[in-house]
């Protein structure tokens, strides 16, 4: 049986005094003079489920590097009141930012379970933390049963499907006990079962987190997204529902300015127009 969190993700998060947040106010990241990300002002509660779209170049993919500490940047971004620019990529992960790449992160010769051990940090030697375990920790019992890997824990990462190991990485998350999470393109590559369960997932652990996908999947965006911010020129182009994002004209007009995704773009306001 999947485990199921309390709450689920809904619009505007689960704010309250216990809550967790990330704030992110005048980030910009340059390159050589490049401004990759401008002026980026979010705010990201618990409890909703955020999907970060754009077209390529948008600066998406930069915005969460800097938030982890994988780029430098200027402005601020504090994590409940915490100040994360300037630390450290450890020292964010330990402050409970964790974050997804678009080809997962696993060690492939070791078993799901090892895995998820070793993300743990269980503090024991390496000789016995690759040792099969007599027992095996609660937290990690129920990574297992949230990400669907129970049956599998005692095989080779590197022998699962796309999806499972995406799964994986995000399991790993989990019992590291993130709670700001992350993830970059996570259904890409993947099948329409695959990504259907992929949602699932982000919607079982969307309700306790704050949850941030970057994706370029439009009906997987429909589909689960409960919040929707939109980059262009790295910078804040829209930011609302999927209905107010999909509606907007200035939306429209950057990706129907894009060939690559115009068509779906002109779908969905179509699909828009035919349910207004």
């Amino acid at each position: 049986m999947i485990h199921v969190e309390g709450n689920a993700p809904t619009f505007g998060g689960n704010a309250g005094m216990s809550s967790q947040y990330l704030e992110v106010r005048g980030l910009t990241v340059s390159f050589d003079g490049f401004k990759a990300n401008t002026d980026v002002d979010l705010t990201l509660m618990q409890g909703d489920l955020r999907f970060l779209i754009g077209p390529n170049g948008a600066g998406k993919t930069t915005l969460i590097d800097a938030i982890t500490g994988l780029v430098p940047a200027t402005g601020s971004v504090t994590k409940s009141g915490v100040e994360l620019l300037g630390k450290k990529v450890h020292q964010i992960a330990r402050l409970g930012v964790g974050r997804t790449f678009q080809t997962a992160s696993i060690f492939e010769q070791l078993t799901v379970l090892q895995n998820l051990d070793i993300a743990a940090g269980s503090g024991r030697k390496w000789t016995t933390m690759l040792a099969k375990r007599k027992s095996v920790s609660a937290e990690i019992e129920e990574a297992l049963d949230t990400i669907g890997l129970a049956d599998v824990r005692d095989k080779p990462a590197g022998i699962l499907a796309h999806g499972q190991k995406q799964w994986l990485e995000i399991g790993m998350l989990l019992v590291q006990n993130a709670d700001v999470l992350l993830l970059d393109e996570p259904v890409a590559g993947m099948s329409h079962d695959e990504r259907e369960q992929t949602g699932e997932l982000l919607r079982r652990i969307g309700g306790e987190r704050t949850v941030v996908v970057v994706e370029h999947d439009m009906d997987f965006m429909r589909a689960f997204a409960t919040s929707v911010t939109v980059l262009a020129g790295g910078k804040i182009l829209s930011e609302g529902t999927v209905a107010e994002v999909q509606a907007d004209p200035k939306v429209q007009e950057v990706y129907l300015g894009t060939a690559a995704a115009g068509e779906e773009l002109e779908q969905i306001a179509e699909e828009g127009e035919s349910n207004a």
